[in-house]
């Protein structure tokens, strides 16, 4: 595969390593959230949410200040800072003797992953604005790698203990910095930098350029609606795995490895093909409308089979965000991609801060009457509305959007 800068892929290599640290510690998080908090799954499950909301808040916060940074002084100092807290990060939660280290774990994990967004500009750096759609696909190719690798690992390390998979995500980031280190090369060069400026540092001040740009704003919201929906995979599979169907955490790996194995197909080889033919606007739909209708068929599935014959089928919602991250980047200058991804990043925090706890209730509450798919009737409430948003406001004036304005950069 043709790439059109050797930084695309040191970063999906980097993006594929983290995946496969984040993605190992998910089948055990349930058993060692009950350990340490001495609680039943319900339970578990309503503080996996809290935990995801202080991951969030962290993110949130962290950022349009790391896309801004990288704005100012580059992206691979930011990116390499974030793989070296990624791999304190675990190390602090394999050690763990309380569940209040766990949150604090969460919260330094929310401020590295905040370096997807400086990721996510290197890409935009390197590629010119029409294929940056295909490549935005295979950074969530990667992604799906990883998950692919890491539930698979974390199920079979399972079985030497709850933090013995925390142990290898530790050492998986400190390769991946060293990796970053040695191989990643500058992509914002000296003369697009900008100073940076506390003012431009918070999600307000990233996406203000876009608010003045054609259908941002509809956009944004279906963006954020589908991210709300989407956010019941990392907030509530596991538990509901084990809740629903009694999975254990081999189980558990295995689903999220046929996840991640199913969507990378999709990113890799429908990606960039569906957005050329049909443009971004189109695609973001068609990914919802696999998502909407997936989650909508968990909420009746009451046999492990049935989940295993729909995950292929759902992995077409992997469309949807980098065909609508594409669509934002293109209403956005070149001197400020990294602030747009931060404010990204921290519209996915945001999401992360409120569905998390709205769908470990839904699945807490409804398994404690007997229903035990509550969180995925949320879910699919929230991507039929985002789909909505698209097809009703977006697609039907996309040709009559204005070109974004050449900007200076301060």
């Amino acid at each position: 595969m043709k790439f059109e800068h050797r930084a695309v892929p040191i970063v999906l290599m980097a993006v594929m390593i983290d995946s496969i640290g984040f993605g190992i510690v998910l089948p055990v998080l349930p058993r060692l959230i009950v350990e340490l908090a001495h609680t039943d799954l319900p339970g578990a499950a309503r503080i996996g949410g809290w935990m995801l909301v202080a991951f969030a808040v962290a993110q949130f916060f962290a950022g349009p200040v790391l896309g801004t940074l990288g704005d100012a002084i580059g992206r691979r100092t930011v990116l390499l800072s974030s793989m070296i807290a990624f791999s304190i990060d675990y190390a602090l939660m394999a050690v763990a003797p309380t569940i209040a280290w766990l949150f604090v774990g969460r919260t330094i994990a929310g401020v590295a992953g905040a370096a997807y967004g400086p990721a996510n500009a290197v890409l935009a750096d390197v590629t010119p604005p029409e294929k940056r759609g295909a490549v935005f696909g295979m950074m969530g190719a990667a992604f799906g790698i990883g998950f692919i690798l890491g539930p698979a690992l974390g199920g079979l390390l399972a079985g030497l203990g709850p933090r013995a998979p925390f142990i290898a995500a530790a050492a998986l980031a400190a390769v991946n910095a060293i990796w970053t280190l040695l191989m990643l090369p500058e992509t914002m060069p000296a003369e697009r930098r900008r100073r940076f400026r506390w003012g431009d540092a918070h999600v307000f001040a990233a996406f203000k350029p876009l608010f003045h740009a054609g259908n941002a704003g509809w956009l944004l919201a279906a963006m954020f609606l589908w991210q709300l929906g989407h956010m019941v995979y990392p907030a509530t599979w596991a538990f509901f795995g084990e809740i629903a169907l009694g999975w254990n955490e081999w189980t558990i790996g295995l689903s999220l490895a046929l996840s991640g194995l199913c969507m990378a197909a999709v990113q890799m080889l429908f990606t960039g093909r569906v957005i050329k033919a049909w443009g971004e606007e189109r695609a973001a739909v068609l990914g919802m409308l696999a998502g909407s209708l997936a989650f909508s068929t968990y909420i009746f599935a009451r046999e492990s089979w049935m989940i295993f014959a729909i995950i292929p089928l759902s992995s077409f919602q992997a469309l949807a965000f980098p065909a609508m991250n594409a669509l934002l980047s293109r209403l956005t200058d070149a001197t400020r991609q990294g602030a747009l991804q931060g404010g990204v990043s921290s519209l996915a925090s945001v999401a992360l801060i409120v569905s998390p706890f709205a769908m470990t209730q839904a699945l807490s509450i409804g398994s404690e009457h007997g229903f035990r798919a509550g969180n995925f009737v949320l879910a699919a409430a929230l991507a039929f509305s985002a789909m909505a948003i698209l097809l009703l406001r977006v697609v039907p004036r996309v040709h009559a959007r204005p070109e974004p304005e050449a900007s200076t950069p301060a």
